[in-house]
């Protein structure tokens, strides 16, 4: 007798669920509400916070004397102290929240290495250059800002992707393992991709980028952070076990970036007082590359997964859950690294610094209405819903009947017994 079995179906599975029966599903049915619901107090104001902490640097700089001299009075490669402090305190939760030690399982399906190339493609090749074309198009008169908006495009989202993943219910292994990939290639590849970018294609000679400088920025402000991370990571599950670790420890540990990025904005626009006000005008139109960017880069990939979704289907590792992964890992920037860069390479006062400020303030709230937009999208178009399986490592068995239990392989020696019996 068949046993039923208690596990829940697959998601994709329970997208063939007929019209009728969808009520039973409660992700089919997806409200901001509910939306809103899955992020913490934190998240769910973060542009408005982010907009608050600017208005709030941008009164300390206008208001309070000596506001400049003060804050860069110590410097470490000359990056001010306290900029120092808020850009490595809002990496190291980031970095702490990556599961490392889910390498090996991901790694050992066959297909995730075609979803890697494809990623990699659409991260490091497509999308750099997409945020260059907008740059130049909407910023043709400003070298600086749009230096700036280039640097952005270049830093491959590992920290709110996680969040607009799980709220869209996309396939957390599989982004788990993006965002450790672009981790350790941004140590590898930031530096001299921001040189070929702003020295070479946009022949920036007054704005040149020295590799020494960016290289060692990228050390300080993403290696630092990164080893941190793992380190603390580690110590504490070893510590407080995994269940303590991520109920207890994260959620107490997590919003130390959120702060720091909020405390960063602060002191940068306390050091942007004037230049700000003065440029009103060229703030908003900063904003307008970065929104178009965010939008075609998650219509165009999360388009192209429906596609190979229909094309190879479900089975070969092409569904919604890896697809959604795919839209938002290419529309997604880590603005905490390019701001990093921008602060110590053209200072904290410079417009590329400010351009790459304004990055999250666009991004959070363009990035939550796409993933209600993901789950709109997931419940009326039609997806291959074939269980996912390594098909490269395991072929499907071929079975006549569902309903018969399996043939158990036959014995040699209890074979030759039997056929011994019978001629007796």
């Amino acid at each position: 007798m068949n046993t039923p079995d208690p596990r829940p179906a697959p998601a994709a599975q329970q997208l063939d669920t007929p019209m009728s029966e969808q009520d039973d599903f409660p992700q089919r049915r997806v409200t901001t509400r509910q939306l809103f619901k899955g992020l913490s107090w934190l998240d769910r104001l973060l542009s408005v916070l982010i907009l608050l902490a600017m208005v709030i640097g941008v009164l300390i700089g206008k208001f309070v004397p000596n506001t400049k001299a003060i804050l860069a009075g110590a410097n470490l490669d000359g990056v001010s102290i306290p900029i120092v402090v808020g850009l490595l305190v809002m990496m190291w939760p980031i970095l702490t929240k990556v599961q490392y030690e889910r390498f090996g399982r991901i790694f050992s399906t066959s297909h995730i290495w075609k979803h890697l190339a494809i990623s990699l493609v659409l991260n490091w090749l497509i999308a750099p250059f997409i945020m260059l074309a907008l740059a130049w198009a909407t910023l043709p008169d400003q070298p600086t800002y749009r230096t700036g908006v280039i640097m952005v495009g270049l830093a491959r989202c590992i920290a709110m992707v996680m969040i607009w993943v799980h709220l869209a219910q996309g396939d957390i292994d599989y982004c788990a393992i993006l965002v450790i990939v672009n981790s350790v290639l941004q140590i590898a590849l930031y530096s001299p991709m921001s040189l070929l970018f702003v020295n070479i294609i946009s022949r920036e000679d007054a704005l040149r980028l020295e590799y020494g400088k960016t290289a060692i920025a990228v050390l300080i402000y993403l290696g630092i952070p990164l080893a941190a991370g793992v380190v603390t990571r580690f110590a504490a599950i070893a510590l407080l076990g995994r269940h303590r670790f991520e109920t207890v420890f994260l959620p107490c540990f997590g919003p130390l970036s959120l702060l720091g990025l909020l405390y960063t904005i602060i002191v940068i626009c306390a050091e942007q007082a004037t230049r700000i006000l003065d440029n009103i005008g060229l703030v908003f139109r900063t904003a307008v590359p970065l929104a178009l960017y965010f939008v075609i880069m998650w219509v165009g990939t999360f388009a192209l997964a429906y596609y190979f979704n229909h094309k190879r289907g479900a089975a070969r590792g092409y569904s919604y859950e890896t697809g959604v992964v795919q839209a938002f890992t290419t529309a997604s920037n880590n603005f905490e690294l390019a701001i990093a860069v921008c602060v110590a390479v053209y200072g904290v006062d410079s417009d590329q610094a400010l351009a790459a400020t304004i990055g999250p303030l666009v991004e959070v709230p363009i990035l939550l209405i796409l993933t209600h937009v993901a789950l709109r999208l997931r419940a009326t178009l039609t997806w291959d819903a074939t269980d996912e399986v390594d098909i490269e490592a395991a072929p499907l068995p071929l079975v006549a009947d569902p309903s018969a239990t399996p043939a158990r392989p036959s014995d040699p020696k209890k074979s030759r017994l039997s056929s011994d019996t019978n001629e007796k």
